[in-house]
């Protein structure tokens, strides 16, 4: 307690609360030295409690009222470092403007003191109107004091800086136990192989032989799949985040304009027979109507067949898109596929507020059904108008010239476009210079460049719908074919991608580009802006690519051939996610424009060791491997040589100087000490010139089949040539070079597509990318051969994918030893003895807890699990085996292999969505399982006769070998299933015939080697 005494009564006595504060009391009455303790006493209550009083805040510029002056007076110290308060009368004239008046009580004051007896400051801030200080939860109306007057709220809300994404470890309470487990089962699987080489079966060595060797090639190639999924982890972006960063009016954007970087998308198609227009044009319009700045937004399509049924398709699209994408964006309308959003069984009017949405949507309904009809009605149309005026030319030409039409002089039966001109591209009927493998470059741009700023609709403008307020622009698109001549490789789907990465550099250069399958559309609009996120984050410029996973659409409820493929997509690529990156996978992929260039990253690791334990970092000015080199990672690309540039790109000047600005325009944004490789804020708000035609000529001439020729397009710089799965070497070739890619997992799935349900389609399917595969193993793309820029674990993964074909071998072999061991009355071990099935207990056990850990952290589920297990058996004794014999015959004798597209149109049978899965194409493929699904039915049958027949019954190696061929057959039954067709479309007598044939074989089996000690004609049944 500290007091003052000046002059007359103004005796102050200082008290010290619990919290710290000290109240002074004007001694103005009679007031004993006593009534002071009772006024802090948590008793108080009684006669002396002092109600009326006066509180002025210590002479300090961050607590005083506003509009307060700092006195010059003095605090009492008390020998702590908490504010002070004091205690003044209410009445006092020399502190007018401290004077804070309260309430009067007449029983225990609740301004003096709180539950706990301490001074209640926020009913006192609430009486007062005080002022909790600076900072930016509070601030002063009038700036406060003259010290502070600099400082304004902007100040304190402008420090704070966000990170984009997050990245979300798994708990420790699952990941510790699942690397445990994968520790204890490797040993597990060791002592087993040990254990089975030291007790081989004297009886049967060819039978243990071959066992050991596939049970050793099982565990190597368990070890490879399972090794990257040590480090499994998952991602968020946040979207206001960005928003806020990139499409907030700041002093370097006073207009609030999208400071985001341009997109360029790619949509691929090839046959419009295979892969329906109608498809392809709802995939444009999701594109179209995605959440991106319009301005910012460039589309192309790839048409690699140059069909006139694709171009008119795309240009309806376009007429429905002018009144689909502003409707999207007055409604907020999710998903932005028209087919799939007339598709949903659900309340479609579930939070919408707006009265025009119910007559919005029925309008729009009878637009999308009248714009099917026409494009249904296009093959019609264009054969129909082409042999009208193929007729009138030929007319024409008799009138003219005389020449009369017969069989010496052919009528040319050309197509014709809407404008009575020639398709330059390929013909109905096949000619010189118009068939798939030979027609000119087209390029057309069907919706131009869209002015940079918002352009909405009037009242009135349109007489069905009112789009007063919404921004009724659309993206650019360009529709492009490249051009194809006779004795030139063009390098399929990834010589089609490289054309429209030159054409879009021309035209639009977007420092970022997404490519799409004609069959995968936009799910989620705000897609996009989730994957920006990342390579717009601190250290985004190391990202190469960010992939999304596939979901697929049409798949049968029980997903009987694993179509969804959940355990690659939410496993096995999350499990990558934490290591270097995940793998591409042909579609939903964003990549970084200049790491498609095949330049270095600005700053990459280098793993030396055994197993990549010592890291050093490099930056990409280190390093001698650019021709376009970097001064410094935090400034623009060096001047390029103009003697390099053309034997890398090509001969376009304009190509070559896009480069530099695709590479500057994807750096992220230098809004924090802490990003490198930044550029400064508001640098993309210049708006995009608009198209000129020499601009439009040049993207021409990039498109043309020679413009490749002495370039390293294809090797070094785009899509990787070489193999039918361009896209794993693309990605490998990149995080072979020091980038890092990023798994985004929306919680709304991002994009959707179609999947095969038929088996021979998707066993087609896989054969393709195992080809792919053991191509990727016999090249130099081949993971034993990487830089040391690739992580040791992510390393295995791609090792893995060039190997796991390989395991087929094994796997047929593996399957048909149930069959050879109840046909031979053998088994791979001597005896079912106590260690045997021990270990085969422990591997089956630590197998199903690493299951049931892998479902908690990836979120798949067991039936999934267990339906890819399936599929693999079938698919490894199928596809994968006749994959093998393909890469090797390609190695060896050359011999190329080629494919043909995965049909995406769906069966005839209307009325049932799932009719194709039933459709029967019978394939050589179906060989190989056949023949070991009927060895394994009638070895059982061969296995129980020689048993039940045989003077000493082998029970034992009956119970082994029946359980082995019941594991096969069970996991063939998806195969066997599929055979079968519809149900209760296969004959029973077709059952009926499997089962005579299956007694036959085995009472035959019976006859040739009968059992020993039953030549005698007697035989006897004993357990």
């Amino acid at each position: 307690m500290a007091s003052s005494t000046p002059p007359k009564p103004q005796v102050k006595f200082g008290v010290r609360t619990n919290s710290g504060r000290v109240m002074s009391l004007p001694r103005e009455e009679e007031v004993s030295i006593a009534h002071v303790s009772e006024f802090t006493s948590t008793s108080s209550g009684g006669p002396s409690d002092y109600v009326d009083y006066m509180v002025t805040m210590p002479p300090t510029p961050d607590n005083q009222p506003i509009g307060a002056d700092v006195p010059a007076a003095t605090q009492t110290k008390l020998g702590d470092h908490r504010p002070t308060s004091r205690l003044a009368n209410k009445g006092r004239e020399n502190a007018p403007e401290r004077s804070l008046s309260v309430m009067r009580s007449t029983n225990k004051s609740t301004l003096i003191r709180s539950q706990t007896g301490e001074f209640d400051h926020n009913r006192w801030l609430f009486d007062s109107h005080g002022t909790y200080g600076y900072g930016n939860a509070y601030q002063q109306a009038d700036g406060g004091t003259a010290k502070y007057d600099e400082t304004g709220l902007a100040d304190f809300l402008n420090k704070p800086w966000k990170p984009l994404t997050r990245k979300i470890k798994v708990p420790n309470g699952i990941l510790s136990p699942y690397r445990l487990l994968v520790w204890i089962r490797l040993a597990v699987l060791v002592l087993f192989l040990v254990w089975r080489v030291r007790n081989p079966n004297q009886d049967a060595m060819w039978l243990w032989g071959m066992s050991i060797v596939c049970e050793i090639w099982f565990a190597f190639s368990w070890l490879l799949d399972q090794l990257p999924k040590l480090n499994p982890v998952n991602r968020e972006a946040d979207l206001s985040a960005l928003r806020e960063k990139f499409e907030t009016p700041s002093p370097e954007n006073p207009y609030g304009r999208s400071d985001l970087p341009g997109l360029d998308v790619f949509i691929s198609t090839a046959d419009p027979e295979k892969e329906p227009p109608l498809v392809t044009a709802n995939t444009l319009l999701s594109i179209l109507a995605a959440e991106y700045p319009v301005e910012k937004l460039s589309v192309y399509i790839s048409d690699d067949g140059a069909a006139l049924l694709t171009f008119e398709a795309m240009a309806e699209a376009v007429a429905f898109a002018e009144v689909w994408v502003p409707f999207c964006r007055k409604h907020s309308i999710e998903p932005r596929n028209p087919e799939a959003y007339f598709s949903v069984r659900k309340d479609v009017t579930k939070n919408k507020k707006n009265p025009d949405f119910v007559k919005d949507r029925r309008w729009i309904k009878r637009e999308y059904d009248e714009f099917k009809v026409r494009i249904n009605g296009l093959p019609d149309l264009i054969r129909r108008r082409s042999n009208t005026l193929n007729k009138k030319a030929a007319h024409e030409r008799e009138d003219s010239v005389g020449i009369t039409i017969d069989n010496s002089n052919p009528l040319i039966k050309a197509t014709w476009m809407a404008d009575c001109t020639h398709w330059p591209g390929t013909w109905l009927t096949p000619a010189p210079d118009h068939s798939k493998g030979d027609h000119a470059s087209i390029l057309q741009v069907m919706i131009k460049t869209p002015h940079p700023d918002p352009v909405y609709g009037v009242p009135d403008e349109h007489p069905y719908i009112n789009f007063t307020d919404v921004d009724i622009r659309l993206p650019m698109f360009v529709y492009v074919s490249r051009e194809k001549r006779k004795g030139y490789d063009h390098n399929k789907k990834a010589g089609a991608m490289n054309a429209l990465v030159r054409a879009s550099a021309i035209l639009s250069n977007g420092p970022f580009i997404i490519n799409f399958d004609c069959d995968h559309y936009i799910y989620n609009s705000f897609a996009i802006r989730e994957g920006m996120c990342y390579m717009m984050d601190r250290g985004g410029d190391r990202i190469c690519y960010i992939q999304f996973p596939q979901r697929f659409e049409g798949i049968d409820p029980s997903d009987r051939y694993a179509n969804h493929n959940t355990v690659f997509f939410d496993g096995n690529m999350r499990a990558l996610d934490g290591l270097q990156g995940p793998m591409y996978v042909g579609t939903g992929c964003l990549f970084r424009r200049f790491a498609l260039y095949g330049f270095n990253p600005p700053r990459a690791n280098e793993y030396t060791g055994l197993y990549g334990q010592h890291k050093r970092t490099i930056s990409a000015s280190s390093t001698g491997s650019l021709r376009f080199t970097m001064e410094d990672v935090e400034q623009p690309l060096a001047e390029t040589p103009d003697i390099d540039a053309p034997k890398k790109f090509g001969n376009s000047r304009m190509f070559v100087e896009s480069i530099r600005v695709a590479e500057f325009q994807g750096r992220p944004l230098a809004d924090h000490p802490s990003v490198k490789n930044g550029r400064p804020p508001g640098a993309l708000l210049r708006p995009r010139s608009p198209l000129d035609a020499p601009t439009v000529a040049e993207a021409v001439t990039v498109i043309s089949c020679w413009y490749e020729d002495n370039t390293e397009w294809g090797d070094r710089v785009g899509w990787i040539y070489g193999s039918v799965t361009e896209d794993v070497v693309t990605g490998y070739r990149m995080h072979n070079r020091g980038w890092h890619s990023v798994y985004c997992v929306p919680k709304r799935d991002a994009f959707r597509g179609t999947a095969p349900i038929n088996l021979t389609d998707r066993l087609h399917q896989v054969l393709r990318w195992a080809t792919g595969s053991v191509e990727i193993f016999f090249s130099r793309n081949n993971a034993f051969l990487a830089s040391s820029r690739l992580k040791f674990l992510q390393r295995i993964a791609y090792l893995n994918v060039g190997i796991y074909p390989f395991t087929s071998i094994f796997l047929v072999v593996y399957c048909t030893l149930p069959a050879l061991s109840l046909f031979s009355g053998h088994f791979i071990v001597q005896t079912l003895d106590v260690m045997f099935l021990v270990y085969l207990l422990l591997i089956t056990v630590t197998l199903m807890l690493l299951s049931l850990l892998e479902v908690k952290w990836s979120g798949i589920s067991l039936e999934e699990l267990w339906r890819n297990e399936q599929f693999w058996v079938i698919g490894g004794t199928s596809a994968h085996l006749v994959a093998v014999l393909q890469g090797l015959l390609k190695v060896i004798a050359g011999i190329e292999i080629s494919f043909t597209l995965t049909s995406k149109s769906a069966a005839e049978d209307e009325e049932d969505i799932y009719a194709d899965l039933y459709v029967i194409k019978y394939t050589s493929l179906f060989i190989p399982p056949l023949i070991i699904i009927a060895l394994n039915i009638t070895s059982i049958f061969v296995g129980c006769s020689r048993t039940i027949y045989s003077e000493i019954p082998q029970w034992s190696k009956l119970l082994g070998g029946a359980f082995f061929s019941f594991w096969v057959l069970v996991h063939m039954y998806p195969f066997a299933k599929g055979l079968m067709g519809r149900k209760g479309r296969t004959p029973t007598i077709i059952y009926v015939w499997c089962g005579l044939l299956a007694i036959t074989i085995s009472l035959l089996w019976i006859t040739i080697s009968p059992p020993e000690g039953s030549t005698n004609g007697s035989t006897s049944i004993t357990l």
